[in-house]
């Protein structure tokens, strides 16, 4: 299986896989799910890490007595704030560097993106950001580039991670064992991907309509 089809089938059936994680490593999942999202939020590199639909099944396994909700929201907080924290230094110290040649991995669409909407949104964009994949990891490294003074990006970065983990944890924790829900994990997660594209698809169609115009 090659490596896109590999992480499709993970990212469709995370419910499986968080279900073989936790009966291989128990309470070591935690530092699992720690990583991924410390991951997506925190490395340029890695926008495509599944960080809503993973809060998401997590919520739903927490429901099922399988995590502790509490313990769950302290620990992915921490992931989620510190991953912006440390992608707001790297961008602070090494932004501009890392985008002076064309790259794989770093992607400078990803960026321009990120960075109109900072210009629409301000300093709020750390905190709206959180729930627009793609977006949500290049924010801090787009505020960083600009120098945003740490203080204002830690409040919103506080607030903003708490928010978008609550958000999906409790939604998977009251929606993820609902039969219906239940049995068609797969398309829910699909949806969840869907969805939270939505407002990226919007931005970039607006893109290419104000590009065409030129």
């Amino acid at each position: 299986m090659d490596p896109f089809t590999l992480f499709m089938d993970f990212v469709l059936h995370l419910d499986q896989y968080l279900a073989l994680a936790i009966q291989a490593y128990g309470l070591w999942t935690y530092a699992f799910l720690f990583l991924i999202v410390f991951l997506e939020t925190g490395l340029v590199v890695t926008p495509f890490l599944p960080g809503d639909s993973l809060l998401f099944a997590a919520g739903a396994f927490a429901a099922m007595g399988s995590f502790n909700l509490v313990s769950l929201f302290v620990v992915l907080s921490a992931a989620a704030i510190l991953g912006d924290a440390a992608n707001y230094w790297i961008g602070y110290n090494l932004g501009r560097k890392l985008f002076r040649k064309k790259s794989r991995f770093l992607k400078k669409e990803y960026l321009e993106d990120a960075q109109k909407f900072y210009q629409r949104h301000g300093k709020a964009t750390i905190f709206l950001a959180r729930f627009i994949p793609i977006i949500r990891t290049f924010a801090p490294f787009v505020a960083g580039m600009g120098k945003m003074r740490y203080r204002d990006f830690a409040l919103y970065n506080v607030f903003g991670g708490m928010a978008w983990v609550a958000t999906f944890l409790l939604a998977g924790f009251w929606f993820g064992n609902i039969p219906l829900v239940r049995d068609n994990f797969s398309l829910v997660i699909m949806a969840i991907v869907l969805i939270s594209l939505v407002p990226a698809l919007i931005g970039y169609i607006q893109h290419r309509k104000r590009k065409a115009r030129k």
